[in-house]
């Protein structure tokens, strides 16, 4: 059955690298989830004061991909305990979140950070993912969509998507596309 998840990592170009990578997503979509200002821009969203997150809408088979293997990828892909921030990138926008389309996902996902809190895989403090069903998903301008694989030599990508992908590749090869 077709599901979906929204997750905000940082910047979208990394989430969304990570997970076009993986057996059973059929889609994935660069954008921006909840916030008070309908239709934002990339522009509008970067100033930090529209309350969006940037996200990555998945839509994953679950006859082949687990929401808790998504879940295993997205925690591995960033850093959960800094509050608006992922690297460089800083505002409020950036935060670490899952947003989810139904209470039942809702409660896998809580469940999941029970367990993921009691025996964190990262260094510093406890995890600041906001958890919370998703109101608004706006997609992201064209531009941003299959921004790692259409730039892989840009610095960004070089520098902060590319050990993220082969963080993936490493950890993960069980569950990658062919």
């Amino acid at each position: 059955m077709e599901r979906f998840i929204t997750l905000g990592g940082g910047c979208f170009w990394c989430v969304e690298a990570a997970f076009l990578r993986l057996k059973g997503v059929t889609a994935v979509q660069s954008g921006y989830a909840n916030g008070h200002v309908p239709e934002p821009s990339y522009a509008q969203v970067c100033r930090g004061d529209t309350g969006h997150a940037e996200v990555v809408r998945v839509t994953y088979e679950d006859s082949q991909i687990t929401l808790n293997q998504l879940l295993d990828v997205f925690f591995a892909v960033h850093d959960p305990s800094t509050l608006n921030r992922q690297g460089h990138d800083v505002g409020p926008q950036y935060r670490s979140a899952v947003f989810t389309e139904s209470s039942q996902d809702l409660a896998e996902v809580e469940r999941y950070m029970v367990d993921l809190v009691a025996a964190p895989s990262w260094e510093g403090p406890n995890a600041v993912t906001e958890v919370a069903e998703l109101v608004y998903f706006w997609p992201a301008e064209p531009e941003h969509d299959t921004y790692f694989d259409r730039n892989p030599w840009q610095g960004y990508c070089r520098v902060v998507i590319a050990p993220k992908i082969e963080k993936v590749q490493d950890k993960f090869a069980s569950i990658l596309k062919p």
